[in-house]
Order: structure tokens, then C-alpha cells, then sequence
């Protein structure tokens, strides 16, 4: 029977945690036997902000587990416990599966594992990972890593994501799809986390593009070129992109591509309008170009956004014509 230890602390995320006991914790004494033997590994009682668990295990027993979950690190600009971090590596050199959840990379980063690999994690810690472990290729697009024996997954519900992939790993994908049924959530998403980063314009600030932003964003239905920006900004092409450079950290063209997208990803969400309208709407031309550029960036395809972010329903005939935001 494969072990599975939940290795928690001090200062752990409640959600990504919880998901770990739904899957592992689960009883599948109907479905395949034997399932795993999950145990709670920790120091003495821990505290999550108003709930106190109390572990099966101390964290010595992780090099006992066949595989190792590290549930999200809510501080990220803290360390982990330094018994923690030993704990998580000692059980890697012991031979076990060690599994990382939205920011519990930081703390599989702090012990070593990820040294020159690939990982990720919630993409609104993503460059805070790579900056302070250069030494690690962060991924901020993908909903989960796999490097065999060290397994990362992106922010919040891409941990169920992961612990899907594990199931699926140990028992093949039919228990995988009958646990994902039980639990109310698809055996597999397309796509990776891109498809759920906002892509915001800078502040206002007193900056030289400060007024070319918005004079642009309301232009994304022309063929805008560099020289226009620099036209409109009363400056040259080379000190254009300079500034752009410091202002958004990328060139004036791949800004404007990231604003199509942006709008494009609005128009579906909000609208009825074909892809081909939204196409022109944001300047891509023609509903093949947007659908190419659109799942580049993206990681799916228009009709599969809108299927999965489509914030407003159509009204039914006794709701007075309300709108109801949906659960994404």
C-alpha cells in the first residue's frame, strides 16, 4: 500500500491542504484496494489561522512515507521551519515522492529539490520563486510540474490538478476519473494558469507613457505599429521602447499583443459576440489569427475560455432579466 504524509506546519494554507485529505484521505475502499494510508505529519498541534490540527505523526516519520505533500506556504516572504525544510529532505534522500502545492515550492526550493529543474508555482508568486532561487526554472504558465520524483503544482485549484496526476500515476486514469467525479471536478483541465492572470495596465503615474496607455487601449482595433505609439508619445522609436521597457518590463509591440488578448479574453467573457467580432474588435483581423495568437498565449482555445470564464448567463424567463455571476 503506497504511504502518502501530509507534512504541515505553523503557517500553512488551509485550502490546498484540505484538498490533500480529500484525495488521499478519501475512502476508495469501494472503488480499488488497498488506496494509500495518508497520515498528518507535524510538529506537536499546528495552527492555520483560526483552526488547530493535530498531526498523526511527527515530521521524522516523512522518509517513512512513499510520498510527501507539501500544502501552500501562506508567507512567502517568511522562511520555512528549518525542521520543516530537513524533514523534506531527508525524505527525498530516503527515496520518497516529494509533492509541492501552489507555494509550498518555496519551501521544497529552500531544501534543494528544485535545483535545476523546472517548477512552478501560483503565479502571483512566480518571479518571487525565481528571484530568490535563480537557480530554479520557474514555469509561470503550467498548472503543474512533473520531474519524476519532485512534483510542483500552480496556485490554488491546480493542486487538485496535481493530486489528480498522482492518482492517475498510481491507479491509472479510470480511478482517477471516478475520485474526480466524486469530488465534482474534472478529471483534466486544458491549458495551464496564463488563462487565469489578469494582465493589467500600469497605474497612472506621472511617467512619459501615462497618457499613451489609455489613448491606446481605445485603439486596439487598429493595426496600431510602434511608430504610432512614438508618434502619439511625441518621442522616438528606440526611446519609446526604453521606456517601455522600464514602465512594463517588455517592448511596445508585446504590450499591445498582451492588451488584444487581455480584451479578447473580456469580449468572451462578457459577451455574445463571435469570434470573428472579436477578432476585428481587437485588431487581431480575422477569428484563425486570434484563435492561433489567442491559445499561444493563453494555453486554450477562445470557444474553451469562454465555455469555462463566462461570467454572465443568459436571463430565464422569470429572473426579470437579472445576470448571475458564475463560480469559476
Amino acid at each position: 500500500m503506497t504511504t502518502v504524509a501530509l507534512a504541515v506546519t505553523d503557517g500553512m494554507l488551509h485550502f490546498e491542504l484540505a484538498l490533500a485529505c480529500e484525495v488521499f484521505g478519501a475512502d476508495m475502499s469501494g472503488v480499488v484496494d488497498p488506496w494509500y494510508r495518508f497520515s498528518v505529519c507535524g510538529p506537536s498541534a499546528v495552527r492555520l489561522g483560526r483552526v488547530q490540527l493535530e498531526p498523526d505523526h511527527g515530521l521524522d516519520r516523512l522518509p517513512c512515507a512513499d510520498t510527501v505533500i507539501v500544502p501552500g506556504w501562506a508567507d512567502v516572504d517568511q522562511d520555512p521551519p528549518a525542521e520543516l525544510i530537513e524533514a523534506v529532505r531527508a525524505a527525498h534522500e530516503a527515496g520518497a515522492r516529494v509533492v509541492s502545492l501552489c507555494t509550498g515550492a518555496f519551501v521544497l526550493a529552500a531544501a534543494g529539490l528544485l535545483d535545476g529543474k523546472r517548477a512552478t508555482t501560483h503565479w502571483a508568486h512566480a518571479q518571487e520563486l525565481a528571484e530568490r532561487h535563480p537557480e530554479v526554472t520557474v514555469d509561470p504558465d503550467v498548472l503543474y510540474v512533473d520531474n519524476g520524483s519532485v512534483l510542483t503544482s500552480a496556485g490554488k485549484a491546480a493542486a487538485m490538478d496535481l493530486c489528480l496526476h498522482l492518482v492517475r500515476l498510481d491507479h491509472g486514469s479510470s480511478i482517477a476519473n471516478t475520485l474526480a467525479r466524486r469530488l465534482v471536478v474534472p478529471p483534466h483541465r486544458d491549458g495551464g494558469q496564463a488563462q487565469f492572470v489578469t494582465t493589467p495596465v500600469p497605474a497612472p503615474d506621472n511617467h512619459p507613457l501615462a497618457d499613451l496607455f489609455p489613448w491606446a487601449m481605445q485603439r486596439l482595433d487598429h493595426p496600431l505599429t510602434v511608430e504610432d505609439l512614438a508618434r502619439q508619445a511625441r518621442m522616438s522609436a528606440r526611446n519609446l521602447g526604453r521606456h517601455f521597457r522600464s514602465v512594463t518590463g517588455t517592448t511596445p509591440l508585446q504590450w499591445l499583443h498582451s492588451q488584444r488578448i487581455r480584451h479578447a479574453q473580456e469580449l468572451l467573457e462578457t459577451t455574445d459576440d463571435t469570434v470573428d467580432t472579436i477578432a476585428a474588435a481587437t485588431g487581431m483581423g480575422t477569428a484563425t489569427t486570434l484563435r492561433r495568437h489567442f491559445n499561444r498565449t493563453v494555453g486554450v482555445s477562445p470557444d474553451t475560455y469562454r465555455r469555462t470564464f463566462r461570467s454572465r448567463t443568459r436571463p430565464g424567463p422569470n429572473d426579470g432579466g437579472q445576470h448571475h455571476r458564475r463560480e469559476s
